[in-house]
């Protein structure tokens, strides 16, 4: 009898580890895609790009945190240029935020989650024209001659670092093992001293 019952326990431990082993404990992506602005933002950037990339730890099948990092990219509208008068500008965010993560349905074929958080948000944008940079070059045939090609200048530039937060939900779905892809759509706020940046990053990317 006490031979059975220390089986029946051995077994229903061996159970539960398989059972724990189930999700990846630690877990990590990588994704890129465009990025919207919002409210003014949006009245003076056009779209642009973005890349993110991510590590953190699941605490059981339906929740983690993860620590996410990420750089959008958005070029500043010709309307707003015009108004300033410089030919071309850009405004690049870079961030860094912690995120609690909620799988609603990780058991099923597509997995729908809730995310948000807040961290640090350092923006960063400039105003440039073209230029043509003319230099040296050497090919032992020909000897040294000139070679221009064109450029940017930089007429003026600004960086800030500044707290603010993200709130998004996306799918995980298909895959390769226990890897899923994802997609991905945040709310980021970044706060400035007379306003705020706001912006829509849409990710596509892999997690493990």
């Amino acid at each position: 009898m006490k031979s059975f019952v220390l089986a029946c326990g051995a077994g229903l431990l061996t159970l539960a580890s398989m059972s724990a082993q189930e999700f990846n404990k630690f877990t990590f992506d990588f994704g890129a895609g465009f990025t919207t602005g919002v409210g003014n933002t949006g009245r003076f950037l056009d779209e642009g790009w973005n890349i993110h990339g991510g590590f953190g730890y699941n605490f059981s099948p339906y929740a983690g945190a993860m620590l996410n990092v990420g750089a959008d990219s958005l070029d500043i509208n010709d309307a707003t240029l015009g108004n300033i008068g410089v030919p071309g500008g850009d405004v690049r965010i870079f961030h860094a935020t912690i995120d609690p993560i909620l799988h609603l349905t990780p058991k099923r074929r597509v997995d729908f989650y809730v995310t948000g958080g807040g961290g640090l948000f350092h923006r960063f944008q400039e105003f440039t024209a073209p230029t043509v940079v003319t230099t040296t070059a050497f090919v032992p045939f020909f000897g040294l001659y000139p070679v221009s090609f064109g450029a940017n200048q930089v007429l003026a530039s600004y960086s800030v670092n500044k707290p603010g937060y993200d709130v998004g939900a996306g799918l995980e779905f298909g895959g390769l093992k226990r890897g899923k892809f994802y997609a991905e759509a945040r709310y980021d706020h970044m706060f400035l001293n007379n306003g705020h940046t706001d912006f829509v990053p849409v990710t596509f990317g892999f997690r493990w």
